[in-house]
C-alpha cells in the first residue's frame, strides 16, 4: 500500500512552482534602464550572486538526504544547528536572496526590482510555511527559531 502524501504537499509544490517562476523572471527578463551600472556596482553585483550561490551550496550539501525540493521535512531530515544554520535558519533562502540581489543590482532593471520583492515576500511565507511543519517533526525547534534569526546574521545573537 502506497505512503499517503502529506496533506499540505498542493501547498508546498505551490510554494516551489511560485519560486523557480520569480528566479526564471529574474535571469530571463531583459535588462532595463532605470539606473546606470558603472563597473563598481557590476563587481559588487557579480560578488553578491556568486557569495549567494556558494551559500546555498553549502546550506544545501548540510542537509545531505534531508534534502527536499518542497518545504516539507522528509523521513531522513534532522534538525540542523550548525554551520551557516547556526547564524541563521534559511540560509538556503539567505543565498538565494543575496545572489538574486546581486541580478537586480547588475541589470538596470525596475522590473526586475519588483520581481525581487515578490520573491523575498514569497520566500518568507514559504519559510513560515515550513517552520510550522518543522515545529510539528522536531522538539528543539522553537527554541531553535527563538535563537536564531530567519534570514540575515544578526551580530546580538543570542545562545
Amino acid at each position: 500500500m502506497p505512503a499517503r502524501a502529506h496533506p499540505a504537499l498542493p501547498t508546498a509544490w505551490l510554494l516551489v512552482a511560485g519560486q523557480m517562476l520569480l528566479l526564471a523572471a529574474l535571469v530571463l527578463l531583459p535588462a532595463g534602464e532605470a539606473w546606470p551600472v558603472p563597473g563598481w556596482l557590476r563587481v559588487l553585483g557579480l560578488a553578491a550572486v556568486a557569495g549567494g550561490l556558494v551559500v546555498v551550496l553549502v546550506a544545501a550539501t548540510a542537509l545531505g538526504r534531508g534534502l527536499t525540493a518542497v518545504p516539507l521535512p522528509n523521513r531522513h531530515a534532522v534538525l540542523r544547528t550548525g554551520g551557516l544554520y547556526r547564524w541563521v535558519r534559511h540560509p538556503v533562502y539567505s543565498g538565494l536572496m543575496l545572489a538574486a540581489a546581486g541580478v537586480v543590482a547588475v541589470s538596470g532593471s525596475a522590473v526586475r526590482v519588483g520581481v525581487l520583492v515578490a520573491l523575498v515576500v514569497l520566500l518568507h511565507v514559504k519559510a513560515r510555511f515550513e517552520e510550522r511543519h518543522l515545529t510539528e517533526r522536531f522538539d528543539g525547534y522553537a527554541a531553535y527559531a527563538a535563537r536564531t534569526p530567519r534570514f540575515v546574521p544578526s551580530p546580538r545573537r543570542r545562545g
